[in-house]
């Protein structure tokens, strides 16, 4: 990843849009920003990290979503400009702050970054965060490039100065992740401090504050509605009149595209639009009065911009036909055959079949599955046979991160995976309703994100649950961030790690056990003992599992030239039991010809496979 604040003003250089984004920000002149990590946002921040000193920014990763709001709308409240970034569910996170930022505005410029999903590449939901701004009366902006994301990003903060208003700047994964030319400005010198502007009528949201404020919100909005047409990412292109386009974010790069091959993008009248609520009224009046035939309006997922076009129509009697998710579809990404395809139905013209450009070369099929080494993987087959030994038919609520693999055949460990931090909440309402063993996991990234309320509620209502803690000392699955257990922070600077077990006990919870996941036995003997606690006391208990994550040892290995002893089978010696295989499923451990074998390439030395196999076939490699 490139150093975002290097280069000059007007060099042009190859950014992703999620870097293009944070250049914005830096141009912009934030002086603090504030996420949690969560595909397809995580870049952002992570470029912003790297740079905060040699900027003079604050950079941090929050506790979750919520706290990073709050955090940004801290500084905006003492005049800084500011960022909170998230992925789209991490706004429902926020969602809290974020009607409350609605109502009372901002006073240095404050941008929020949904980065919606669409297709669910790597979420549980495909929602679309526009809704968002509509119930909150948040602005909100859509780039349709990686250049535009930068220049939007940077501009939009203007706005929400002008106007007083937090703005919502909407990517979805195709903008996030593509690559493109971006044009770089200045980089102005960020306040490092700031003064608290002292306001009860604002930031006191009061009942008799709040009646007040909603109307001024609303207001507000409207007001920007007959501005917007000024903002100059909001383009009008004049056609002949017969047909018109309506389009916004990565649907206008569709749009062009589908227009030139369909021959028409020189005929038709095009409206793209980066500002989606509210939207350009007086742009909107100029596109009907040049259009006589029908309308299509393109966008990814809900009918945002299809609804408020439809009721701006109705009030202005305007005779259209509008069209938009009847001819498109609302689920999953769009693509530019799909958008050719639509307004070739609408224009009667017979479409070629499109040809993509696929690569010829098949990849092997690989489902989703740990990492060799992983932790993970030792800890499922622990709870597996440990719920074996206690005879007991457990219910396994998961939670959000990189064991949520353990859906997966052949651990079958996670029964319900809903939203960060849910596992635990939700067998919690199990254990009240059944007589069924819960046991819970949850990660430590996830556990500082959403787990402790859970867990208080699990001790104060006396909950006969058993909550396993997938300790890897990282965010593994976004990229390897830092939280607060990790001892460091966003920057680098090392700091006095939080330890998930000094704050099980300080809640309550009297039974907590730290185990090696790599030690298999203990780690069973462990887990049978937990399970026996929670039936005979009927309280909760909490099993740390710890283990670094595999990948950030074996890397680190690397770099320090340290040799791992991978492991082999002794053929001699092997059975063919299929424990190593078909129970703990290594991907360094495979079948060919009847005899069972582990790739060193893939073997990172973890010695679990070893301890597992009946026959004692699995030995270090040389011995």
């Amino acid at each position: 990843m490139p150093d975002i604040i290097s280069g000059s003003k007007g060099e042009t250089v190859l950014l992703m849009g999620n870097e293009a984004i944070a250049r914005g920000m830096l141009e912009a002149g934030i002086s603090v920003a504030a996420a949690y990590p969560g595909t397809p946002s995580t870049e952002i921040v992570e470029a912003l990290s790297r740079v905060a000193k040699k900027a003079g920014i604050y950079v941090e990763w929050s506790t979750n979503e919520k706290v990073a709001l709050e955090v940004a709308v801290g500084a905006s409240m003492c005049g800084l400009r500011a960022a909170a970034v998230m992925k789209h569910v991490g706004v429902n996170v926020a969602a809290d702050p974020l009607m409350s930022v609605g109502y009372s505005g901002v006073e240095g410029g404050l941008v929020i970054v949904t980065a919606d999903d669409p297709n669910a590449h790597s979420s549980q939901n495909e929602q679309d965060n526009r809704f968002y701004g509509l119930h909150a009366y948040i602005p909100i902006f859509e780039p349709s490039s990686p250049g535009e994301a930068k220049d939007l990003t940077r501009d939009i903060y203007e706005i929400s100065e002008k106007y007083k208003t937090a703005v919502f700047l909407r990517s979805t994964t195709r903008i996030s992740h593509v690559r493109g030319n971006v044009t770089l400005g200045d980089v102005p010198k960020p306040k490092s401090k700031g003064k608290f502007h002292r306001d009860y009528s604002r930031w006191v949201l009061l009942p008799v504050n709040s009646r007040r404020l909603h109307q001024e919100a609303i207001d507000r909005i409207e007001k920007l509605s007959f501005n917007l047409h000024e903002l100059k990412y909001n383009m009008l292109k004049r056609g002949d009149g017969d047909f018109g386009v309506i389009a916004s974010g990565i649907g206008y790069a569709y749009a062009i595209e589908a227009l030139k091959i369909l021959g028409l993008y020189d005929s038709v009248t095009l409206l793209k639009l980066a500002s989606t609520y509210p939207l350009p009224k007086k742009l909107l009046k100029e596109f009907f009065n040049q259009v006589d035939g029908e309308v299509l309006i393109i966008e990814e997922l809900e009918p945002i911009v299809e609804w408020q076009v439809k009721i701006f129509a109705k009030e202005e009697s305007i005779s259209n036909t509008i069209h938009g998710k009847n001819v498109l579809p609302r689920v999953k990404e769009l693509d530019t055959s799909i958008v050719a395809s639509a307004i070739a139905t609408l224009r009667q013209i017979k479409l070629e079949p499109y040809t993509s450009h696929k690569p010829s070369l098949k990849l092997p099929p690989r489902p989703p599955t740990m990492c060799p080494g992983c932790g993970h993987r030792a800890t499922y087959y622990e709870i597996k046979i440990a719920s074996a030994k206690s005879k007991i038919k457990a219910v396994y609520p998961g939670d959000i991160g990189c064991y949520t693999l353990g859906f997966f055949p052949p651990y079958r460990l996670v029964d319900i995976s809903y939203s960060m931090g849910s596992g635990l909440g939700i067998g919690l309402g199990i254990s009240h309703a059944t007589d069924e063993i819960v046991i819970a996991t949850i990660g430590d990234s996830t556990f500082f994100h959403a787990g402790i309320p859970a867990l208080i509620n699990a001790v104060y209502n006396r909950a006969p649950v058993l909550l396993v803690v997938m300790d890897n000392s990282i965010t593994a699955m976004t990229g390897h961030q830092p939280h607060p257990g990790s001892g460091y922070r966003a920057t680098g600077e090392p700091v006095m790690p939080l330890r998930i077990e000094d704050i099980a006990k300080a809640m309550g919870v009297e039974y907590v056990k730290i185990i090696d996941p790599y030690k298999v036995k203990d780690s069973i003997n462990a887990i049978v003992e937990a399970i026996e606690y929670v039936k005979k006391e009927q309280k909760p208990a909490v099993i740390i599992a710890r283990k670094p994550c595999a990948l950030m040892v074996y890397r680190e290995a690397l770099r320090k030239g340290v040799s791992i002893t991978v492991y082999t089978i002794d053929q001699d010696k092997c059975i063919k039991c299929g424990t190593c295989v078909n129970l703990f499923a290594c991907p360094a451990i495979y079948v060919k010809d009847n005899k069972y074998a582990i790739n060193p390439v893939l073997c990172t030395g973890c010695g679990v496979c070893a301890q597992i196999c009946a026959a004692n076939a699995i030995v270090p490699r040389g011995e």
